[in-house]
């Protein structure tokens, strides 16, 4: 599997229609923030207007703790701006702190870069120029603490390089965010709209940086990047912030829940953040197979074979997934 998300992969292989399948194979939280009726809709017979940007912005700035100083760039999905940072970001080599998210790579790799694999962005070698991290990181959860991304960020300062922080989901954990030091350091924020707030279709995502590094971001994507639908859905959920504080304690009692009943089939929980969870079983590609049959996906990896992550399931959902374990 490349990425979760997508049962192009086990319908093909196992059969079913799609409503039969129960996707665990994302970080993506399964009860969506709630669009007020004809939100989408009122806004799909006008290109987007400044004004729209510009509420959006303030809303991402207040949710963010974006300070004054530092700029937001809008994007459809996180993922465009994977793909144009090596495009956008001085020459020289970059350092990847993984394993996480393979976008990364291939995106410098795609782009002409060098690149570098580390376990810690303190062991990035000294030959490289920028530096690529996910806090928390995809998949394991693990968290790098601020005066190592401070640290970071001041050495690839004094290569004229940029330090990358993906934190697409720290909306679940924001004292993790670096926001606070973007205004004085080349630390360029990745923030992912769609996981969090479960709307991953609606494709939208926020680059925080210094103001001249978002200038050429917003000149890279260029107008009308972001639809109509997608500037006003964001502006409202992120002003939500009775939603966010709800939905942050329901999805660590999820996550609690969800550990109970994998550690009840034999799976060790190694990592993972509120929205997912990554497991360690010896038989995990034989779990994968069994569950697979029972059209329930999860992920799994190429690069590992005694692991499995395991996306949030609904509460009517936990019960399938305890009996098909069993």
């Amino acid at each position: 599997m490349q990425h979760g998300g997508d049962l192009s992969e086990a319908i093909a292989r196992y059969g079913g229609p799609p409503g039969a399948w129960l996707d665990l194979s994302t970080g993506i939280n399964p009860v969506p923030w709630p669009v007020p009726t004809g939100l989408l809709q009122a806004r799909l017979h006008r290109l987007p207007s400044r004004d729209d940007e510009i509420a959006l912005i303030e809303a991402a700035r207040a949710a963010y703790r974006v300070p004054h100083g530092a700029e937001i760039a809008i994007a459809p999905g996180t993922q465009a701006l994977i793909q144009w940072l090596p495009r956008l970001a001085a020459d020289g080599a970059v350092a990847i702190v993984g394993p996480t998210y393979s976008e990364h790579g291939l995106a410098w790799s795609y782009g002409g870069r060098d690149v570098a694999s580390c376990d810690d962005i303190d062991k990035a070698p000294p030959w490289v120029r920028h530096a690529v991290l996910v806090n928390p990181n995809n998949p394991d959860g693990r968290e790098v603490p601020m005066d190592a991304i401070a640290r970071a960020a001041g050495i690839m300062q004094q290569r004229s390089g940029w330090l990358v922080i993906d934190e697409a989901f720290a909306d679940v954990a924001p004292d993790l965010s670096a926001t606070a030091l973007c205004v004085d350091l080349p630390i360029v924020i990745l923030r992912s709209f769609g996981k969090f707030y479960g709307l991953p279709g609606l494709r939208l995502g926020f680059a925080i940086a210094a103001p001249t590094i978002i200038r050429s971001i917003r000149n890279a994507l260029g107008p009308w990047a972001v639809s109509s639908s997608a500037l006003s859905v964001g502006a409202a959920a992120l002003r939500d912030e009775p939603w966010a504080i709800a939905t942050r304690a329901a999805l660590q009692r999820k996550a609690a829940g969800l550990d109970a009943v994998l550690q009840s089939a034999g799976c060790d929980i190694v990592g993972g953040t509120p929205l997912f969870r990554l497991v360690r079983h010896g038989g995990a590609g034989g779990l994968h197979e069994a569950l697979a049959r029972q059209q329930i996906w999860c992920r799994k990896f190429d690069w590992a074979d005694d692991l499995l992550r395991f996306g949030l399931p609904t509460e009517d959902e936990v019960d399938r997934l305890r009996k098909a374990l069993a």
